[in-house]
């Protein structure tokens, strides 16, 4: 394990001072954006799609605090907010309202109250303040939440304002994430806001993961990146399939003790079956899609299957050391996010289809082969796939 100096700059929510390769990307989001005074009328959205990994969030992000310092040096007034929203780590048109409110107001809990009491709530805020704001909703995915009634909200807010207001201040957004769910959400509120053109980035190169990798390292680590462990990076993000989350996910192993991808067991290269049960599987399935779950989510699931099957329901411990078993073998990763009763939030991503993970039931692990009450010798039953043989995800 490789002391860290400044772990920030492996969070997810870090950004960097300069956009590795995107630099021209950037540019074209804030020339779009037209900032401090935009020539055509609000609403003034930019999208950025691309693949996973290829840098979206980065050029969002990066470009809304250049149109903010824009902002701030042409206009007169209260500075400007950059309000960034990861949708994917909330669950629905409900929690992306609520972390809009909770970026203006930290103590808010949207439990109770409708989207549009939340969304009205935003407004009102955002015109009482009377500062400009710069919207991203990051991480827009298949299957995530419906954005169009915050979209047409904020082009339209007087409805929502008391009676006798009108305007806001100006509010400028990005929408970042894949091309197809980033495009249907655009579809939905073509006619009332208009999304031009989008900002496509094309999968980064092998020459860019690197200057990435070696860039993250050494700011991680406060001195110049090891060489070596920049290749070992690189090859194994390239065996992954590439992209920058990847590279950061990797040096994060790296720092913290070495690659943890699935284990290899003695024979033909199968990966050793990771013990545990399968409605734990059945309930990061479930509540995850594919994605990212809510540890609380994924607990609550836990527990309901677990009734379902005549079985009590795992201790909230033993239930993280589950997860922690399946990072291990490199099919999910946990992380922290802000917000939250307590402040923070904790996330499993789901790194690798659940179909194709390789799982045994849960058991007490004993040195030898169990025996029977009848004296005959029971080994313990051989590896299954999760999506396959084993029926974890169909039982």
């Amino acid at each position: 394990m490789l002391a860290c100096p400044h772990p920030e700059v492996l969070s997810n929510e870090w950004l960097p001072p300069i956009a590795i390769g995107r630099e021209p990307e950037v540019a074209e989001v804030v020339r779009r954006l037209d900032p401090p005074r935009p020539r055509a009328p609000p609403p003034w959205w930019v999208a950025v799609v691309g693949p996973s990994g290829a840098g979206t969030s980065t050029v969002a992000r990066r470009a809304a605090r250049e149109t903010a310092d824009r902002v701030r040096g042409g206009l007169s007034g209260p500075p400007p907010r950059v309000l960034p929203i990861r949708v994917g780590d909330v669950r629905g048109t409900h929690g992306v309202a609520t972390a809009m409110l909770r970026k203006l107001d930290d103590g808010f809990d949207g439990r109770g109250f409708a989207v549009t009491e939340i969304l009205a709530g935003v407004l009102r805020r955002v015109r009482r303040e009377g500062r400009p704001v710069v919207l991203v909703f990051d991480d827009v995915a298949v299957g995530g939440a419906d954005l169009a009634p915050i979209l047409l909200a904020l082009g339209n807010p007087d409805r929502f304002l008391p009676e006798g207001e009108v305007g806001l201040p100006p509010i400028w957004g990005i929408l970042a994430g894949g091309e197809e769910p980033v495009a249907t959400q655009a579809r939905a509120v073509a006619d009332r806001v208009p999304i031009g053109p989008f900002v496509r980035l094309a999968p980064y190169s092998r020459e860019r993961l690197r200057e990435i990798a070696a860039d993250r390292l050494a700011r991680s680590l406060g001195r110049s990146a090891p060489e070596p462990m920049v290749g070992r990076v690189l090859g194994r993000c390239l065996e992954d399939g590439g992209g920058a989350r990847r590279v950061v996910d990797l040096i994060r192993r790296e720092i913290a003790g070495g690659d943890r991808r699935p284990r290899v067991g003695p024979f033909f290269g199968v990966p050793r079956p990771v013990p545990v049960e399968p409605h734990v599987v059945r309930a990061i399935g479930a509540v995850a899609q594919g994605c990212t779950a809510g540890v609380g989510d994924v607990r609550r699931a836990e527990a309901e299957l677990a009734r379902s099957a005549g079985v009590r329901p795992l201790p909230t411990t033993t239930l993280w050391r589950r997860i922690v078993r399946l990072e291990q073998a490199g099919y999910v990763r946990r992380e922290i996010r802000t917000g939250g009763t307590g402040g923070t939030r904790s996330i499993v991503r789901v790194l690798t289809p659940i179909d194709e993970w390789v799982t045994a039931p849960y058991r007490p692990e004993t040195p030898r082969a169990s025996v029977a009450p009848d004296g005959a010798s029971r080994l313990p039953e051989g590896p299954a796939r999760a999506g396959a043989g084993s029926g974890f995800l169909g039982a």
